[in-house]
């Protein structure tokens, strides 16, 4: 064991237990965590809440998302509170319950963008991590500058649902991808808005196809 493990050793982000280095929670905090144990595929919720948005070819989502939950916790965590490394354990999580055969295998991963000024201000895109990991897992190239976001906008978790529906997103494809299944990623997915004005960018080129996958949906 290191110096270092022994002078600030890794805790449970949620009860504050020492846990092993490459864990975030403890096993009885991990209980706690609602994973959607569903196929990656067109039989699940996501797929279900995305499929009238736009050409959906597949979906996955690791967890649900709900009011007061752990996996919002952790995801807040993320997202605003600079844990970037919380993207690891979901790429892991992820790994271990995402499965597909070749035929249905995606050509590249991509995440919603931050808008540059955003990414500045917080440090980091939440899904760069997840998405690397992730990749690497699933021998998966990763492309984190095909997508980019072209309008700057307030957070979606500091508006209500209303609004949110009302949001125009604006995003831009800046590489030639043609006969790419991508494999768009996000962090929540809440009204699907977000994913849509991304996938149907994704889909200008007739022979392109999109699946979604997010670390968690609301439920």
């Amino acid at each position: 064991m290191f110096l270092l493990d022994l002078l600030l050793p890794q805790r449970c982000t949620c009860c504050d237990l020492i846990v092993d280095a490459d864990e975030l929670l403890c096993e009885e905090c991990l209980q706690q965590i609602n994973f959607c144990n569903e196929d990656f595929g067109t039989h699940n919720k996501l797929y279900r809440r995305l499929q009238l948005l736009f050409p959906l070819r597949n979906a996955f989502s690791l967890m649900e998302f709900e009011k007061e939950s752990l996996s919002r916790k952790i995801i807040h965590e993320l997202k605003y509170n600079g844990r970037e490394r919380h993207g690891k354990f979901f790429a892991e999580w992820t790994s271990e319950r995402l499965q597909f055969n070749e035929r249905e295998k995606p050509t590249v991963i991509v995440g919603v963008p931050l808008h540059p000024k955003k990414k500045r201000k917080r440090g980091y895109n939440q899904l760069d991590l997840f998405n690397q990991i992730l990749g690497e897992r699933m021998k998966i190239p990763v492309d984190k500058e095909a997508l980019i976001r072209t309008n700057f906008r307030r957070s979606q978790a500091s508006k209500n649902k209303a609004r949110r529906e009302k949001t125009d997103q604006g995003f831009r494809l800046v590489k030639p991808l043609t006969h790419t299944h991508f494999l768009l990623t996000d962090d929540v997915c809440t009204t699907g808005n977000t994913l849509a004005s991304c996938a149907w960018e994704l889909l200008k080129e007739p022979s392109n196809s999109v699946s979604i996958l997010a670390i968690a949906h609301e439920s």
